[in-house]
């Protein structure tokens, strides 16, 4: 750097010229920061995302403006890495900044203002000049993303200011953590109440086995409503679709008096075999599955592409 280029007898360039000298002697792996050699009052920037926050493994570049009154007023901040809390490009509003010169301490340093910036990233904007409120998933994204390649940015001086200081940190960058690298998608999917498995499955055959369609009867009482259940438990084989689910079927019908003494009520002695007239409601349930096969037959050719509309398909 050419200091004899500036008045070393100035109060504000002294002050700059022994905070260069100390950031350099004494080198952070969280930040890192150096003034234009062709203007002391500009530095470049980089500084880590925040352990165990959305940012952590980001390199995030900027720019400092210090005033001609510096230290006794603050420097302005700008972003230059899109990071989902601070515009870029735009003076940010903190409290060690130029937008609250009643919070600024003459003692604090560059040093000082790039450790409270990493420490104010996690925190709640608010609404303050300057911030943003993207969402952590869309932080942890230009997490990794700011890793790849330093902004562009002013003149070839600054640029290669910029290049420099993102090798720098990239030397000192931990891993990204695990939780930025994956990319979470939303996936929407139709629950079933009733028992379903697809399985590949090799066989082509259409397949449609009814096993044990189980009747279950409510007492009976003479004249009254009687609820008769038939449970059928189904597996449909469609070439590659294999599906297995038990289907309920619910029959209400009035038994007369005589009636009766054809049925037994289930009770702690257990059933009495099904009568001649329970057909219906067995054949009423394979019906039943046989529509149900057609309809997943269907679904699993749409599925896979095959025309089955109007060329007398299924």
């Amino acid at each position: 750097m050419a200091e004899e280029k500036f008045n070393r007898k100035n109060p504000a360039v002294k002050r700059i010229l022994q905070e260069v000298k100390e950031m350099q002697s004494n080198p952070s792996d969280d930040f890192m920061s150096l003034p234009l050699e062709e203007n002391l009052f500009e530095w470049q920037f980089a500084i880590r995302g925040p352990a165990d926050s959305e940012f952590e493994g980001g390199i995030y570049h900027g720019r400092i403006q210090l005033p001609s009154e510096y230290p006794f007023k603050p420097p302005s901040f700008m972003l230059l890495t899109p990071n989902g809390r601070f515009e870029t490009q735009t003076k940010i509003c903190l409290s060690i900044s130029n937008h609250h010169p009643e919070h600024w301490q003459p003692s604090w340093s560059v040093r000082t203002a790039l450790v409270a910036l990493i420490a104010f990233m996690p925190t709640n904007p608010g609404g303050a000049l300057g911030s943003l409120d993207y969402k952590k998933e869309e932080r942890r994204v230009l997490a990794v993303k700011s890793r790849e390649a330093a902004p562009k940015y002013g003149t070839p001086e600054r640029q290669r200011l910029i290049d420099e200081i993102h090798e720098y940190m990239l030397s000192k960058a931990t891993p990204v953590p695990q939780q930025n690298l994956e990319q979470k998608s939303v996936e929407s999917s139709n629950n079933i109440e009733s028992e379903e498995e697809v399985q590949m499955n090799p066989d082509n055959d259409i397949i449609a086995d009814v096993a044990g369609a189980e009747i279950q009867q409510n007492p009976v009482v003479d004249g009254m409503i009687v609820e008769d259940v038939h449970e059928v438990q189904v597996n449909a084989n469609a070439g590659p679709l294999n599906v297995r689910f038990s289907a309920g079927l619910s029959v209400s019908r009035r038994v007369a008096a005589g009636e009766t003494s054809q049925h037994q009520v289930q009770g702690s002695e257990g059933t009495v075999p099904k009568p001649a007239d329970d057909r219906f409601f067995t054949w009423a349930a394979i019906g039943l599955t046989i529509a149900i096969t057609v309809l997943l037959l269907k679904k699993f050719l749409k599925s896979s592409g095959h025309d089955f509309g109007s060329d007398g398909g299924l």
